[in-house]
């Protein structure tokens, strides 16, 4: 018996989009390429690694930058901040409030965030500044999945070794770490004591 031409089809097609998801550019090389330009004026900051835009059109776009996760600040009593996360929303603050900007973006995120690189004058990002002065990590979560900015991890090793903000003292908590063993396993009391 025949195996009917609708199954072949239908392996046919499925091979042809498995080599193609294959052979198609992913991870940090792939995304280093931003998709889309958002221009306004920062007119909030919230944390070490989102900020509010406020667009020529008016409308307000909620912004998290790209490749990197800083410590994380507090969402009520049972999700406590970390150590650091008021220091790195004021550092972040300090670089961008109430400058006008043009972000480069790669895509939103589950949450309808822009993830967005922020330039600011001189070329340098405020995504690499955050990690250079000790104020957020290089996001290496999932084997880099979210890391744009293939520069980051290195960074991070040079501030680490220098001893800057967050690494000032040992034992400092990864903000995806944090998530899952304060927020998640209810741990905060253990997670806290490995963070400086």
């Amino acid at each position: 018996m025949g195996v009917p031409r609708v199954v072949i089809a239908l392996v046919a097609a499925t091979a042809s989009a498995g080599v193609a998801y294959c052979s198609s550019p992913r991870g940090p090389a792939a995304a280093a390429r931003p998709g889309y330009t958002l221009e306004g004026r920062i007119v909030r900051v919230a944390d070490g690694d989102t900020v509010s835009l406020l667009g020529s059109n008016n409308r307000q776009y909620k912004i998290r930058l790209a490749s990197i996760d800083a410590p994380e600040t507090g969402h009520g009593k049972d999700k406590p901040g970390q150590p650091y996360a008021q220091a790195s929303r004021r550092n972040l603050e300090s670089l961008v409030a109430g400058h006008t900007l043009t972000a480069r973006c790669y895509e939103q995120d589950q949450y309808g965030r822009d993830v967005c690189d922020l330039p600011l004058d001189g070329g340098e990002t405020a995504n690499r500044r955050q990690v250079a002065g000790g104020f957020a990590w290089a996001n290496t979560v999932r084997r880099g999945e979210y890391l744009r900015d293939a520069s980051l991890p290195a960074l991070e090793r040079a501030a680490r070794e220098a001893r800057k903000g967050i690494w000032a003292q040992p034992g400092a908590v990864a903000p995806w770490v944090w998530r899952f063993d304060c927020w998640k396993q209810r741990l905060c009391a253990v997670t806290a004591q490995a963070a400086p």
